[in-house]
């Protein structure tokens, strides 16, 4: 159960698309082929701290969406084209799990229990928070929510963003947290507001550029548009509790080239690495030895609520919740 508690007693205890080649330094030691669903930004921020950590690897880049990727690895399992996927939800690579390899990172230490996949077959690298972006100048006089249910108010209708929980593995474990939570009316209730996107890329602009009042988001997503001074943009940490959705590294099974694989794969669990990506992505480190408001503008863990979200099971439901997602928005419409 990755809920606030053991997070932080974990934390406690613990204190395709494109194909492009990267190289770091003049003589390389060792390729690697890198599957990654990451934007640019996150990616070459990750890679540049890697370079330094790491000056003579060589790593290939193949980059898609979460789902696309997981097919590909999916498909190529007789003979695997890459040898480390970065990044996906939980909820999603319990999935595929039998395309794992096994990986007990060195890394892992610093990360708590409830962020590690099952048999070590994937690591948590980033820690994403789904909470409600606000445009205060869209909401004009309307009071801005506090809570999920909030959003179950009529007056929200037509003025809710949310990426389709189809195509987006933080947009899914979010509803599997308010299906929890709130139970198949709650659901209904929330779809019966929601302007379905079919990226978060789409429901963050619609929200700073005032196309919606709100929008159902991650944390580091939003908070980029706070940190470029946008005025009226907030972030809205829901009273219930936000929800927890970690990203992992994992190694494919079969790798062709292994070894050098699990340098990459510890490379991303590293605290020089996480670190860089936090201060330039605003994206929340899996390390318990990075104090994250030291270096950027956003709450410790320990001061947000949080729902409380099984990620396991989350992923061994995923078809149920989806068909009572779909049975939502259809109910919804009607």
């Amino acid at each position: 159960m990755l809920d606030r508690r053991l997070f932080l007693a974990s934390s406690a205890g613990l204190c395709a698309a494109g194909l492009a080649r990267r190289s770091f330094g003049q003589q390389a030691t060792g390729k690697t082929v890198l599957y990654t669903s990451n934007n640019t930004e996150v990616v070459q921020t990750a890679l540049s701290a890697i370079g330094k950590r790491l000056p003579g690897l060589q790593i290939d880049q193949v980059t898609g969406g979460t789902g696309v990727l997981m097919k590909r690895i999916e498909a190529e399992a007789a003979n695997p084209g890459g040898d480390v996927f970065w990044s996906g939800g939980f909820g999603t690579l319990g999935a595929y799990v039998r395309f794992f390899e096994r990986h007990a990172s060195p890394e892992a230490h610093n990360i708590p229990g409830s962020l590690r996949g099952p048999d070590d077959l994937w690591t948590g690298t980033n820690v994403h928070v789904m909470l409600i972006m606000a445009n205060a100048d869209q909401a004009g006089k309307d009071p801005l929510p506090k809570t999920w249910t909030d959003l179950f108010d009529p007056r929200w209708k037509g003025r809710v963003a949310m990426t389709d929980p189809n195509n987006s593995s933080f947009t899914y474990i979010t509803v599997y947290g308010l299906l929890k939570a709130f139970g198949p009316q709650g659901l209904k209730k929330l779809a019966a507001n929601l302007v379905i996107t079919g990226t978060t890329g789409q429901t963050n602009k619609g929200v700073s550029d005032g196309e919606y009042a709100l929008g159902i988001t991650s944390e580091a997503a939003a908070y980029e548009y706070i940190a470029a001074d946008q005025p009226g943009i907030s972030l809205i940490y829901p009273a219930e509790g936000a929800v927890l959705s970690p990203e992992g590294v994992v190694l494919i099974k079969g790798a062709k080239n292994p070894e050098i694989g699990r340098k990459l794969y510890d490379a991303f669990l590293s605290k020089d690495v996480q670190e860089a990506v936090l201060k330039a992505t605003y994206r929340r480190p899996s390390r318990s030895d990075i104090k994250v408001s030291s270096l950027v503008k956003l709450p410790e863990m320990s001061d947000i609520a949080l729902l409380d979200i099984d990620q396991n099971a989350a992923s061994s439901e995923r078809d149920g919740v989806l068909s009572a997602w779909k049975s939502a928005v259809g109910e919804a419409k009607q």
